[in-house]
């Protein structure tokens, strides 16, 4: 899987506070074995957001992007719009379920505006900011990710496949 890691901080990006979001995401990547990853650092502004999101996945070489940071109801939090105006097709239960996990541990859960989405064929997903929520919602995703990139490479035939009661192998429904 080869995946494009994209930190959104006007700190970060100015060099005033270490991106520990970015680096949690690509250690929770290293535990899936082969993953390649790719890392870019933007200030928040829609424009570069827009642009890197459509030059990864318009590029064909990345799976995914996980986005981390800007979110929120801050003025500067514009990841949403910019992952909005760059994708094909919203995959809102992707960001429902990372929304409803997070709801059991945190209320502020419900101030995200995280979306998640596909551009040609690369899934989007945006993470929040802070190194333990990122952590926490990607482990939330993390078991539907490589069947979606199967999905998106054109690899699976048949989502509503189930296995046959006398054999290994899916039969449809």
């Amino acid at each position: 899987m080869k995946v494009g890691i994209l930190t959104i901080s006007d700190r970060s990006s100015r060099g005033e506070r270490l991106d520990v979001s970015g680096e949690v995401i690509a250690e929770v990547l290293a535990g899936l074995g082969d993953v390649e990853t790719t890392y870019a650092l933007v200030p928040d502004e829609q424009p570069l957001i827009a642009d890197k999101l459509a030059e990864w996945a318009d590029d064909g070489t990345l799976d995914m992007i996980l986005t981390t940071g800007g979110t929120g109801l801050g003025p500067r939090d514009v990841t949403p719009e910019a992952t909005l105006a760059m994708i094909d097709r919203v995959v809102p239960g992707m960001a429902e379920a990372i929304r409803a996990e997070s709801l059991k541990k945190t209320p502020h859960a419900m101030l995200s505006r995280a979306v998640c989405g596909v551009r040609r064929n690369c899934l989007i997903v945006n993470l929040p900011g802070s190194p333990r929520a990122v952590r926490e919602c990607l482990e939330t995703i993390l078991p539907a990710l490589p069947h979606a990139i199967d999905i998106l490479r054109g690899s699976v035939g048949d989502c509503a496949a189930i296995p046959d009661q006398h054999s290994h192998e899916p039969r449809s429904r």
